[in-house]
């Protein structure tokens, strides 16, 4: 980590901070601060009231991901995974066959090793473990405690022995337990069933640091059974040495900064663990997990501890979804869908919400079969909305000025019903719900509204955004308790003389805000199973408001509190020597309904 460090000093990609900031909260603020503004660094806290500086937002922009896993840039990173697929063709000559057995035993040399003597990673041994030692974060006010948020979770199959890395947030429970957050769609998750069953203890250990191409690779959708760290070997071109914890059956790399030893035993009653501030830009619930008893504490002498906080996009996982978005995207096209051309995740569609991808069409439907089999490989199983179109996707905004301009939607659009992430909360039932695909292939035929129809639309509730009344699209900021199927504007709707009205209804607080944080809230709030009608074949209602007291539990969104704000903002001139930036939660607390993680109508509700 050190090597990285000193690689974005070099290249102006970090801040330095030697005054101490709290990791309680204080750092959320400052990170959320830097990540949305132009200003998007790498920041390293070195006085935290700990003896390990603090990095994050390391991998917070497209340049310092490729930086990570040892390139100048993403379009890189993408060619040498495509030069791998290349090595796929037959070899034509005799020279070529000779190349070839030469590249493949290059790439042989790239698998993974176990050595047998201590790593760097064991310069420093605590057998009487204390996590207070480490700069542990606590992120989010309603948050349930101090979270591990960037940790490299090993874990071995309890059958066949083979080893699997994974990210899973690690609530502290104490100075020697964590909650082990693993969604039951992970491979963590699939292990300690196999243990469970046996009636053992799984062995783990959780690695900070190193290479940071070892971060990327535990977030990485790969597929079941295939080690983390043959990609990280062939993404650094250098094979990854492994050595063995000194309390636990199970090895880490010998150059991570700090190793967490322990187990989790599956016949231990499981502990309440969150809420958290997470990814989806909204708290995400209570749950019961495992819990991870901590054996021993291993680090390098100048060990550093990276973090990174999640919560209202962009932040800094956007880098992760980018390189996977990325990487996969040549897996999939030389090898299960090779009419796919390009692919984008937008930092709005926190991954799972929202996949756009490219497609170069042969038949009647082709978008179809892509659709289906893109939601039956790997994690996108997780995705809600995908579109599918035939031209460029380099520019979100010009695929949605297309789809705008499209005479009719309603033949265009499929609905399935599937697996969701643990953490969707718009559905009625935990870890499933509606999905949506958009079928936007389009060819000489294919019907748009005329450029010249009127962008006046006579009824009573007036909408905003007027500019795409051309569309026929129509967009309500209404309250949470608003039904349009009991509104007069209903009827109003269904007088308009045109093939299609899409009406999109959204929270009354996001009016006035960029479109992208309306798009990333309406698509949190949105069950295609559910907030999707059609009404007498000509209006689309998109029902992306927040529902409140409804049949589950809606958390409201990752804000910091003023306290922290106000804090922040009298030591900002003496922290960086940066202009000052305003704390984004101020334009956002808006968003927020009642005092507490879960969204209530009724302020002495709110606290959940």
């Amino acid at each position: 980590m050190q090597h990285f460090i000193r690689l974005l000093r070099e290249k102006g990609e970090l801040i330095e901070i030697s005054e101490y900031v709290n990791p309680e909260l204080e750092i959320t603020d400052i990170v959320d601060r830097i990540s949305k503004s132009n200003t998007n660094k790498a920041l390293l806290f070195t006085n935290n009231g700990t003896s390990f500086p603090l990095l994050i937002n390391a991998f917070g922009t497209e340049q310092r991901m490729a930086y990570a896993l040892h390139a100048n840039s993403l379009r890189e990173v993408e060619e040498n995974i495509q030069n791998l697929f290349h090595l796929l063709n037959p070899p034509k000559t005799f020279k070529d066959k000779g190349l070839l057995i030469l590249k493949l035993a290059q790439i042989g040399s790239y698998l993974p090793k176990i050595i047998h003597r201590k790593g760097k990673c064991q310069e420093v041994v605590h057998l009487n473990p204390d996590l207070n030692i480490l700069p542990i974060l606590k992120c989010w006010p309603h948050d349930g405690g101090k979270f591990i948020t960037l940790p490299l979770v090993h874990t071995k199959d309890a059958i066949n022995g083979k080893r699997n890395v994974g990210m899973y947030r690690m609530q502290v429970f104490s100075n020697k337990t964590t909650g082990m957050h693993w969604h039951i769609h992970k491979t963590g998750a699939l292990h300690f069933e196999e243990y469970q069953q046996q009636g053992k203890k799984i062995p783990l250990a959780v690695c900070f640091g190193g290479d940071p191409v070892y971060t990327y690779c535990a977030t990485a959708p790969l597929p079941e059974g295939i080690d983390e760290y043959i990609l990280a070997g062939l993404l650094r071109k250098k094979k990854v040495k492994l050595v063995k914890c000194l309390t636990q059956d199970i090895e880490v790399p010998e150059d991570a900064d700090i190793v967490i030893e322990g187990y989790i035993d599956p016949n231990e009653p499981l502990a309440t663990e969150g809420p958290f501030g997470d990814h989806t830009g909204f708290y995400s619930l209570m749950g019961l997990y495992p819990i991870f008893h901590v054996t021993a504490i291993t680090h390098k002498k100048d060990a550093v501890y990276p973090a990174t906080i999640v919560g209202i996009p962009p932040q800094e996982d956007y880098g992760f979804i980018k390189a996977s978005e990325r990487i996969f995207l040549q897996f999939l096209k030389n090898t299960l869908l090779p009419e796919i051309i390009d692919m984008q995740m937008p930092a709005f569609g926190v991954a799972h919400n929202l996949v756009i991808t490219q497609i170069k069409p042969r038949f009647p439907k082709h978008a179809a079969k892509v659709a289906h089999a893109l939601w039956g490989i790997g994690q996108m199983m997780l995705n809600k909305i995908l579109i599918i179109i035939n031209e460029s996707i380099d520019s979100t905004e010009k695929v949605f000025q297309k789809i705008m301009a499209l005479e009719t939607w309603a033949d265009r659009i499929q609905l399935s019903y599937g697996p969701l992430d643990v953490l969707e909360h718009s559905g009625l039932k935990p870890t499933e719900g509606g999905k949506l695909f958009f079928d936007a292939v389009f060819d000489s035929t294919t019907s748009f509204v005329e450029a010249t129809q009127t962008d006046n639309i006579a009824i009573t509730y007036q909408p905003t955004y007027t500019k795409l009344l051309k569309y026929g699209i129509v967009i309500f900021f209404v309250e949470p308790e608003f039904d349009i199927f009991t509104h007069p504007v209903l009827n109003e709707l269904k007088q308009i003389n045109r093939k299609e009205i899409r009406v999109f209804l959204v929270d009354k607080n996001l009016e006035g805000l960029d479109w992208s944080y309306i798009a990333w809230h309406f698509m949190a709030n949105f069950d295609p199973a559910i907030d999707f009608k059609i009404i007498d074949d000509k209006i689309l209602i998109f029902n992306g408001n927040i529902k409140i007291n409804k049949q589950r539990q809606t958390p409201n969104p990752t804000i910091v509190d003023k306290e922290t704000i106000d804090i922040i903002d009298k030591k900002w001139s003496s922290l960086l020597k940066l202009p000052f930036i305003k704390s984004p939660s101020l334009m956002l607390q808006k968003l927020s309904y009642g005092d507490g993680f879960l969204a209530s109508l009724n302020k002495n509700e709110s606290k959940g």
